[in-house]
């Protein structure tokens, strides 16, 4: 399998999205069971093109897309602070802007318009996350993804050998929590806080890569820093993991499907129809990931709260 043109593994046709990162997969229909061959493969294209984008698959429904995302391993209950889930679909997470102004206190389309990777303050974050349009604006609403690994690979040596042996803190809202305190998410995140100390470096489990392991939406410290120094380095990191170089964007529309390896990317939410009057609904399923390690084999700790894992 190659990853610089574009290509076909098994029967999967792929199409390279960008230089560093992504890829649209054509002629699957991912609301059927599919084929083992087809099942792996998609997996291998994801660990290689870190994220995977479908088009029209408009019959996946909330147990097709359950169905779907266990090819990747094992799916989780929503969030761990989200109690609005469907009853009878514990593991859909509904994404929608109409509501994040009662949960966070502010208007916006998403939990942060920060780059970020999906729940870091677990001590074993999600590796990987499947997102499908039900509603998307006519304009805007777009969502960018950066390779980590690219981002880590292009640091200068003298940087790397700093960063492979530096640990960092993540919590929900990082350094700037976009929620406020008296919000529905901010009395949540006081009760039950979630904090995790990980890697600034972790070696993806399955590829081998370095992946360099901090965003603004999570990381809130380098630890044994001081404040100033470690606000310094993280914006320095932060500078390289949000270089355009690395990323690629995707314009969402009804029956899309997004897929990426939680574990080498961070996401941007979009910040640029939070001022329109404009619904965008979409229903995250993740699965179940493990406990990152750095270069020195060192596992992740969690300051506070447990592991999620999967009920299945």
């Amino acid at each position: 399998m190659t990853i610089t043109d574009d290509t076909t593994i098994i029967d999967l046709e792929l199409h390279r999205a960008a230089g560093n990162i992504g890829a649209y997969v054509d002629g699957i229909d991912l609301s059927r069971e599919l084929p083992p061959q087809t099942a792996d493969a998609l997996v291998a294209a994801l660990h290689a093109h870190k994220v995977l984008f479908f088009r029209d698959q408009h019959d996946l429904d909330h147990a097709a897309q359950i169905a779907f995302s266990r090819i990747f391993g094992a799916v989780t209950d929503s969030h761990p602070y989200d109690d609005d889930a469907p009853t009878e679909f514990p593991q859909i997470l509904t994404v929608d802007n109409r509501e994040y102004e009662r949960k966070f206190g502010v208007k916006a389309a998403s939990y942060t318009s920060e780059w970020h990777t999906d729940v870091t303050p677990l001590v074993n974050p999600p590796a990987v996350t499947i997102l499908r349009a039900d509603v998307a604006p006519e304009r805007g609403g777009d969502t960018s993804w950066t390779n980590l690994a690219a981002a880590y690979a292009g640091l200068p040596e003298s940087l790397k050998e700093l960063v492979d042996g530096l640990r960092a803190e993540h919590r929900f809202g990082g350094r700037k929590p976009v929620f406020t305190d008296a919000s529905e998410y901010g009395r949540k995140v006081a009760s039950a806080p979630l904090v995790a100390e990980h890697p600034v470096v972790r070696v993806h489990p399955r590829t081998g890569e370095k992946i360099l392991f901090v965003t603004p939406g999570f990381t809130s410290r380098i630890i044994g820093y001081s404040r100033r120094q470690s606000d310094a380095l993280l914006d320095l990191l932060f500078d390289e993991v949000t270089n355009p170089a690395y990323t690629v964007r995707f314009r969402w529309r009804a029956g899309s499907v997004a897929v990426w390896d939680n574990r080498a990317t961070a996401h941007l939410a979009p910040s640029d129809i939070n001022h329109l009057d404009v619904r965008r609904t979409l229903f995250r399923t993740t699965i179940e990931g493990d406990v990152p390690v750095g270069p020195d084999g060192s596992p992740s700790v969690a300051v506070s709260g447990d592991r999620f894992v999967a009920r299945d």
